[in-house]
């Protein structure tokens, strides 16, 4: 299994994750199939669509990798239809509206970053994002 399939088949465990937790209270959520989904999961039961990500690496490093652009195309924040952003850290799931995500970024002046991800031949832009700074921006869930 290459790098992908493996990062592909983590996330999609995060995912299942969740579901199995929306699921308690939101029997019909489901979750979206394919590489390009403009979301992972939808709760019909609220009409509320969220894209999960996991960024377990923060415990060691501290900085949630947001990613806004990839290939020369807007990705990540920059092209989510999601209500929610729902980021998995190993320890807390942070919900996150996508425009509570940007105005952490542009009240605390934080820069994009390019670099290549693992398992990556393009480089992406993504602000890496203090996880102290982040939880302050939270959904209270």
């Amino acid at each position: 299994m290459d790098s992908f399939d493996r990062d592909l088949y983590a996330g999609q465990s995060v995912e299942d994750m969740l579901l199995e937790k929306l699921r308690k209270k939101y029997p019909q959520a489901e979750r979206f199939e394919g590489k390009c989904k403009p979301f992972d999961i939808y709760i019909p039961e609220t009409n509320i669509y969220l894209e999960v990500k996991s960024d377990q690496k923060s415990q060691h490093t501290g900085n949630i990798v947001i990613e806004v652009e990839m290939f020369g195309k807007p990705s990540g924040l920059n092209a989510t239809k999601s209500d929610y952003w729902v980021i998995y850290t190993g320890q807390e799931w942070l919900w996150l509206r996508p425009q509570r995500i940007w105005e952490c970024v542009s009240v605390n002046m934080l820069k994009p970053v390019q670099f290549i991800g693992k398992g990556d031949s393009t480089a992406k832009t993504a602000y890496l994002v203090p996880l102290d700074l982040l939880q302050q921006y939270k959904e209270k869930k």
